[in-house]
C-alpha cells in the first residue's frame, strides 16, 4: 500500500516517519523551509523511543507529484483542513482512504463533504512532539498511539488492511476501535478544555490543577463540553468527567497543548477547531456554553491578528 502524509509537523513526521522506517512506501506533503530540508537532508526525528532519519522518495508541496495513493494521513492543524481537503484531490483514486489525525471533531465532516463519507475513516492519535527546526522533529514524551475506525463503527475488510499496514512498525501502538466517535470525543473533551483554559491562563497543566480557582474553572469547562456531547447523543462513559480529570492529573506538571503553545507564541492556532467547534456544536444542540464563549472571545483578537500576519 502507498501512503501519503499530508502535513509533516510533529504528528505527521513521527507516524509517517515510523511507517517509512518500517519499509512502507510513504510520501510527504510539506512546504517552505521544512520541505526543503527534508528534500536535501531527510526527515530527522529525535525520539525517546530511538532517533531515526528517513529520506522519502517523494517530499513535495504539490500532491500531483505523488499521485493517487491507498491511504492519506491528514496531519495538518485544524484550521488548515478545508484548504488541505481541496489540495489533496490528486492523491485520491477510486479505492483511496483518508484518515484524519487531528485534535478536533469536525475534520471528518469537512473531509467527508469533499471526498464522500465512504472514503473517510475517523481517527485520533496521542504523542507529545514538536518541530525543532526545518526537517527536524522531536518526540519528547508519551508512548505514541493511534486509533481509527469506520464512521459507522463497522469492522470492515478495508479497515483490517489499514490496521495491518499501521502495525508494520513498532514505533507506535495501533488499535482498530469499534466506536471511533466515542474515542474521538473523549480526546476532544480533554484537549479542547485544557487548550482553552491553558491558553487564557497561560499556565501549564500542573499550575492550573494546583490552583483551586483555575482547577474549578477547568472542571467547569470540561462539564460544558460534556453537556454538548450529551445533547448531540454522543455515547460516552458515565464517569467521563472523572476519566478526563484523571488524564489531566497523570500529565506532567509542565505539560501543555499545541494550541496553547501557538497562542503563547503569537502564531495561528486551533482556536476555531477546538473552542470554536464547541460553540458551533453547542448552538446546533441548543446548549449554553458561557465559559467556552468567554475563552473564545478572550483569544479571538489575538487569533485574528496572527492570521492577518500570516496572510500578509
Amino acid at each position: 500500500m502507498k501512503v501519503a502524509v499530508y502535513g509533516a509537523g510533529g504528528v505527521g513526521a513521527y507516524f509517517g516517519g515510523r511507517l517509512s522506517e518500517a519499509g512502507v512506501d510513504v510520501s510527504f506533503v510539506a512546504r517552505g523551509e521544512h520541505l526543503r530540508a527534508i528534500q536535501q537532508q531527510g526527515l530527522r526525528v529525535d525520539s525517546i523511543n530511538g532517533d531515526f532519519l528517513v529520506k522519502p522518495k517523494i517530499a513535495t508541496a504539490d500532491p500531483a507529484e505523488i499521485g493517487p495513493v491507498d491511504l492519506v494521513l491528514v496531519c495538518v492543524k485544524g484550521w488548515q483542513v478545508t484548504e488541505a481537503a481541496q489540495a489533496m484531490q490528486p492523491l485520491i483514486a477510486e479505492n483511496s482512504l483518508v484518515l484524519p489525525l487531528l485534535n478536533g471533531v469536525d475534520a471528518v465532516e469537512i473531509l467527508s463533504a469533499q471526498f464522500g463519507r465512504e472514503k473517510v475513516l475517523n481517527g485520533l492519535c496521542g504523542i507529545f512532539a514538536k518541530m525543532l527546526g526545518p526537517g527536524h522533529i522531536t518526540h519528547l514524551g508519551a508512548a505514541p498511539w493511534l486509533q481509527f475506525g469506520e464512521q459507522d463503527n463497522a469492522v470492515t475488510e478495508r479497515s483490517k488492511r489499514v490496521l495491518a499496514l499501521l502495525q508494520r512498525t513498532a514505533g507506535f501502538d495501533t488499535k482498530l476501535v469499534e466506536n471511533i466517535t466515542t474515542a474521538v470525543w473523549r480526546k476532544f473533551i480533554f484537549i479542547a478544555s485544557t487548550s482553552g483554559v491553558g491558553s487564557v491562563t497561560r499556565a501549564p497543566f500542573g499550575a492550573v490543577r494546583a490552583n483551586p480557582a483555575t482547577a474549578k474553572f477547568l472542571k467547569a469547562v470540561i462539564a460544558e463540553i460534556i453537556g454538548v456531547a450529551a445533547a448531540l447523543e454522543v455515547e460516552l462513559p458515565q464517569d467521563i468527567e472523572q476519566l478526563v480529570w484523571q488524564q489531566i492529573e497523570k500529565s506532567g506538571h509542565n505539560s501543555d497543548t499545541s494550541m496553547q503553545r501557538d497562542v503563547l507564541a503569537g502564531r495561528p492556532s486551533e482556536l476555531d477547531s477546538q473552542t470554536g467547534a464547541v460553540l458551533r456544536l453547542a448552538e446546533r444542540a441548543g446548549v449554553a456554553t458561557p465559559l467556552n464563549q468567554m475563552i473564545y472571545a478572550s483569544l479571538l483578537p489575538q487569533e485574528q491578528a496572527a492570521r492577518a500576519a500570516v496572510d500578509c
